[in-house]
């Protein structure tokens, strides 16, 4: 009787050959250490142009640091002179004011115009990347513009506002007259930018959802507040704290519209936070206060921040169950 000598071919795929198996090791290491690899260099560069100076600003901000030399460590001294500081406080209210003037109606219209350019128009791209001109225009030329529009004795805006029998106004001058204006700048800025982040989660949203709401016979309106305020709420929730962060660091708008002075005007109507912090810094020569400064800013936006987050997640969308 014959025998088949030849190997098995199950036993030759059970055994294979040394070189097979450390390939299939390395192709294993592979999958689980290059995702690390792919997403190293923004730890990297966050860790040494983030990290670090905000780790070294906090270092400074515990010593009376001078511009040469001199050192001397004072612990939370800078920390507690600042909540007495009447002018850090001013600076303050001027923040929070210009934030909550600027950011609500750059999100409502921002929303608006989002939900405009939603839908079928002719050359559409043409407007949607129309509302972005703003962001690419130098923001000294809109400053520029917008302090002649804002000009006490020839500017448009008291200009027309005389025809409502309303005397001029002296917008640099006044504290809610600067916050209006230093607040349109941003807004005719940023709300185009805002509006294309909120048409990118709306283009996301199922057009079978409307054409349902429709057959059952719902408004525009009513498909707008019940169908895609709740599905655009994390897109809101990420637009209003990344326009958080950026309202609490204003500093470009107020400072060229003060024509460059950082205390914000003769009575420090228009001055913020950063801009007070740049005053210290780098006016005055007090490194250490100046940090000091710097981490309050960093603790407030974190706080607002979170506060955002958790309000629009309440409200935009009802929240989790």
């Amino acid at each position: 009787m014959a025998v088949d000598l030849r190997p098995s071919p199950v036993a030759s795929r059970a055994a294979p050959p040394g070189g097979r198996g450390w390939r299939a090791r390395l192709s294993r290491l592979d999958l689980k250490v290059s995702p690390y690899l792919y997403i190293s260099p923004f730890y990297l560069l966050f860790l040494l142009f983030g990290l670090f100076p905000l780790g070294y600003t906090f270092w400074v901000s515990l010593h009376r640091w001078e511009i040469i030399g001199h050192h001397e460590f004072v612990g939370l001294r800078n920390y507690s002179r600042l909540l007495t500081d009447d002018q850090f406080w001013n600076a303050v209210v001027n923040t929070f004011g210009m934030f909550v003037v600027a950011t609500v109606p750059q999100l409502l219209l921002a929303l608006w115009l989002a939900n405009a350019l939603n839908r079928r128009l002719r050359v559409q791209t043409l407007f949607r990347m129309g509302v972005l001109l703003p962001l690419v225009t130098s923001v000294a030329a809109v400053a520029i513009v917008f302090t002649q529009i804002y000009g006490r004795d020839y500017g448009m805006a008291n200009w027309i506002l005389h025809f409502f029998g309303v005397h001029k106004i002296d917008w640099q001058a006044n504290r809610w007259a600067a916050w209006v204006a230093v607040s349109t700048m941003v807004d005719w800025r940023w709300t185009g930018y805002n509006a294309l982040i909120f048409l990118a989660g709306m283009q996301a949203i199922p057009r079978d959802l409307y054409e349902a709401a429709a057959i059952d016979g719902a408004s525009r309106r009513q498909q707008f507040w019940r169908i895609t305020v709740p599905l655009l709420r994390p897109t809101i929730l990420f637009v209003s704290v990344i326009s958080t962060i950026g309202g609490l660091q204003l500093f470009t708008e107020p400072l060229l519209f003060n024509f460059g002075y950082m205390n914000g005007g003769s009575l420090r109507q228009s001055q913020t936070v950063t801009m007070y912090m740049f005053e210290n810094a780098f006016n005055r020569f007090q490194y250490g206060y100046g940090s000091a400064v710097a981490w309050m800013l960093f603790l407030m936006i974190l706080l607002f921040s979170l506060v955002n987050f958790l309000l629009i997640r309440r409200f935009a969308g009802g929240g989790e169950k």
